[in-house]
C-alpha cells in the first residue's frame, strides 16, 4: 500500500510538473538555485530564462528574483539574476529582488512580501517540472494567489538524473505535507 501511495505521489509530481497555467498574471516569482560568483548557475539560469520569456511575452509585468547569499563575499543570488535579465533586455524598473532566502519556503515568503508592497496580486511561480507541486503548495499556503510555470527546459534530462530529483521532491513533498516545513 505504501508503494501505491508513493508511486501515485511521485507521478502526480510528475504531471503537475509538466503543466503550466495559462491565467493571466502580475508577476512571477522565480525561486532561487545558486550562483557561481556573478553568474547564474545552470538551474538558475534556465529559470530566469523562463521568466524573461514570460515577461517579453507580456504574461507578466514584473519579475521577483528570489535569492541570498552563499558565501558573504559574493552577491546575493536575486542580485545576478537581476543583472542577468537587465543584460537580456529587461527593463529595471520591472524587477523585484529579495536577498534573504536560503530555501524554497523562504524564498516565497519573502516574495510574497516583496509582492504585497507592490500590489502584485496573482503570481506565476517559475522552478524546475520536478519542485513546481511542492512550491506551488507552498506558495498557496502562505497566502500568495499562485499558479505554476515550469521551466520548459530542465538540467535533469536523463532518466536517471529525472528518477533522483523525483525521488527526492517526493520525499520532501511528503515531509511539506506532514510537518509544513
Amino acid at each position: 500500500m505504501l508503494f501505491v501511495v508513493i508511486g501515485y505521489s511521485a507521478l502526480s509530481i510528475y504531471l503537475y510538473g509538466n503543466t503550466p497555467s495559462k491565467v493571466p498574471a502580475d508577476a512571477a516569482i522565480v525561486l532561487g538555485a545558486a550562483a557561481w560568483g556573478d553568474n547564474p548557475s545552470p538551474v538558475f539560469r534556465e529559470r530566469i530564462n523562463h521568466g524573461i520569456t514570460l515577461y517579453k511575452r507580456n504574461d507578466i509585468q514584473r519579475l521577483i528574483f528570489t535569492g541570498g547569499k552563499g558565501d558573504s563575499s559574493e552577491p546575493a543570488e536575486a542580485i545576478v539574476a537581476k543583472r542577468y535579465a537587465i543584460a537580456q533586455g529587461v527593463d529595471a524598473e520591472d524587477i523585484l529582488t529579495e536577498t534573504k532566502s536560503r530555501t524554497t519556503r523562504q524564498n516565497l515568503y519573502y516574495a510574497s512580501q516583496v509582492a504585497a508592497t507592490h500590489q502584485l496580486r496573482r503570481i506565476l511561480i517559475v522552478s524546475d517540472p520536478l519542485h513546481m507541486k511542492r512550491a506551488v503548495l507552498m506558495a498557496r499556503d502562505l497566502g500568495i494567489d499562485a499558479y505554476p510555470s515550469p521551466t520548459p527546459t530542465t538540467r535533469y534530462r536523463s532518466f536517471k538524473s529525472q528518477m533522483s530529483f523525483l525521488a527526492r521532491e517526493t520525499y520532501f513533498y511528503f515531509v511539506y505535507q506532514l510537518f509544513r516545513i
